[in-house]
């Protein structure tokens, strides 16, 4: 069954909302007229009328008399005094699932401590909804946002939004990574030190044949996996082709375990003795294919994950991991914002944030005889 159309100044609304968020229009220029606007989109003035009717009650728009409609100054400075307290926005990835939700708690102690409120959004890590997330901050009336890139690998087709915050003065800082193309600060971990750290572990327990399952949609995974190549090459191990398995996104749930299992099905000169893995998710779910063809971790094979989550504590087995600050990061995302809101007027700039790796060992790996 078809969706019924919206009301035409619901339509009209919307398209009028779009230029403000992508910055074709900015604080104070003036809107076409009414009838200019009605000749534009084939409605009647009465519709339009009423569309920018409700924009004008909103706060989006405001009539000089004789003149015409004007955009609202929407920026931080122009909000700041008719605003109760400090708005932030943020986007990730993911809100209830993996490390985010201690990201997000740190994020909402700081705030909290600072008498502000935080405005969450989630992506599920799709660039349509991060678009949507985009576009709806921008209609809100924020002090600052801190946005995790979705795929940061693939490109940034929400470019305009970005110069969209640009245009409205509203300072963002990004968490893990960023697009090649904003620039912002970022508060990161050395994924590349990272990668590096997990395979010269295992190098340095003997092993030479190591898997590494890497998700390279994003830039966190493409480092990690430029860090476990360059530690082989600076061991001078050789890394078979079969023994580095890309993924995206959409196939983390299926490739990741067919690739082992195939790997794992290799005879016991050429299988590995050791696998890298994205994170210390697919970590445990690759627990179950080790398991399900009688092998046993680390007696048979050892396991390093990444991030340092609960769930490399949370199985029989503990697992060696890289760790990542998860809570300190959104205290400090918090922190570097605040200079940046503070700074901006002056005409400062803030520096990165790069956190040094760190390899937590646990029971997943060990020395080969």
């Amino acid at each position: 069954m078809t969706q019924p159309h919206p009301p035409k100044y619901r339509q009209l609304k919307k398209e009028v909302l779009s230029w403000i968020a992508e910055a074709l229009f900015k604080a104070h220029d003036q809107l076409p007229s009414e009838n200019e606007i009605a000749r534009r989109f084939e409605m009647s003035r009465q519709t339009v009328r009423q569309a920018l009717g409700e924009l004008e009650q909103e706060g989006w728009l405001y009539r000089i008399q004789g003149k015409g409609t004007f955009i609202a100054d929407q920026t931080a400075q122009g909000r700041s005094a008719s605003s109760a307290g400090m708005s932030i926005g943020m986007i990730t990835t993911y809100i209830s699932d993996y490390i985010f939700p201690i990201i997000v708690r740190g994020v909402e102690s700081a705030l909290r401590a600072r008498g502000a409120r935080l405005l969450l959004a989630s992506t599920d890590n799709e660039k349509d909804k991060e678009r949507d997330s985009l576009e709806s901050m921008l209609r809100e009336p924020l002090s600052g946002l801190i946005i995790e890139p979705t795929k940061s690998a693939e490109g940034n087709p929400n470019f305009p939004y970005f110069l969209a915050l640009d245009a409205q003065n509203i300072p963002y800082v990004m968490l893990n990574e960023r697009y090649a193309d904003v620039d912002a600060p970022c508060l990161r971990v050395d994924d590349e030190r990272g990668g590096h750290l997990a395979a010269e572990h295992l190098i340095r327990l003997g092993h030479r044949r190591i898997a590494g399952l890497f998700k390279t949609d994003d830039y966190q995974g493409v480092h990690r996996m430029r860090g476990f190549r360059r530690a082989h090459r600076e061991h001078e191990l050789a890394l078979l082709p079969e023994h580095l398995i890309r993924y995206a996104t959409e196939d983390k749930d299926t490739l990741p375990a067919q690739a082992l299992s195939a790997l794992l099905d290799e005879a016991p000169q050429r299988r590995p003795t050791a696998i890298v893995c994205y994170n210390d998710q697919l970590a445990v779910r690759l627990l179950d294919v080790v398991r399900s063809r009688g092998m046993r971790v680390p007696e048979d094979i050892s396991i390093v994950g990444f991030d340092d989550s609960n769930l490399a504590i949370a199985t029989e087995v503990k697992l060696t991991s890289v760790a990542h600050p998860k809570t300190q990061m959104g205290e400090d995302a918090v922190r570097l914002l605040m200079e940046l809101i503070r700074g901006r007027e002056a005409g400062r700039s803030s520096q990165d944030i790069v956190y040094p790796p760190e390899l937590v060992v646990r029971q997943s790996t060990r020395q080969l005889d």
